[in-house]
């Protein structure tokens, strides 16, 4: 048996990242919970925990320029499809957090609240948390202006200030409502010669990103179940 969960779907900026995970049979792994109920400490320590006793774990990651161009729902089911394709080991099923599971070669299931009710779901949310939250560090070195390694990309004050001081990093979601409005206000003030995002600050591109994805085909009705919050976890 598999969990998967994913981190990041609510962000305005970088990647989704999805974790498959199977756990040995026996005594469940003291501590497991739903990651975003965790301290940063106690998911790093369970994380080392995890990966050392696990039968196998796969990751699956979607940038943001694919969210932009396929959506947050899609990009989430790709990361998921990813992280139980990563695996070395076949699961006999598939659980996975939420309403919607991704196309799968395998049986599946989806668990409403599955990260704070199934073990081996809450295990898969600390790996795809604790993985993302390391990426985002990284980000926070290629864009300092931006405090990634603080906020996740998550919309956060201190977040939205920088980005209306910077504009977009080639690392944000420009579909999503908040980054969208900076760019579009940028685009104002040019179009009326106002002094607006200081040249040189970063704009959103595409340049140097595959934005090459496989839909997902997600019947309307299925999709619009998952409602997709914005929850901040960056914590």
């Amino acid at each position: 048996m598999a969990g998967v969960d994913e981190a990041g779907r609510g962000a305005l900026a970088g990647p989704v990242v999805a974790a498959a995970v199977i756990l040995p049979p026996g005594p469940r792994l003291r501590g497991l919970a739903d990651s975003k109920l965790l301290t940063p400490a106690a998911r790093e320590g369970l994380y080392a925990r995890i990966r050392a006793q696990a039968l196998a774990v796969g990751v699956g990651t979607v940038e943001a320029a694919i969210v932009d161009a396929a959506n947050v729902l899609q990009a989430t089911l790709m990361a998921m499809a990813q992280a139980v394709a990563a695996l070395h080991a076949r699961p006999d099923i598939v659980l996975v957090d939420g309403n919607i599971v991704p196309p799968l070669a395998l049986a599946s299931r989806a668990i409403p609240h599955g990260d704070a009710l199934v073990p081996v779901i809450s295990a898969a949310s600390i790996v795809a948390k604790v993985t993302r939250d390391r990426l985002m560090a990284d980000l926070a070195g290629r864009f300092p202006a931006y405090g990634f390694d603080r906020h996740k990309g998550y919309g956060t004050a201190d977040h939205q200030a920088a980005l209306e001081r910077h504009g977009p990093s080639p690392v944000h979601r420009v579909s999503f409502a908040p980054v969208r409005a900076v760019v579009d206000a940028r685009d104002r003030r040019l179009q009326l010669g106002l002094p607006g995002i200081a040249a040189g600050d970063a704009v959103a591109s595409t340049a140097g990103f595959d934005v090459r994805c496989s839909m997902v085909d997600v019947p309307v009705d299925r999709g619009a179940e998952v409602g997709l919050p914005g929850e901040d976890n960056t914590s």
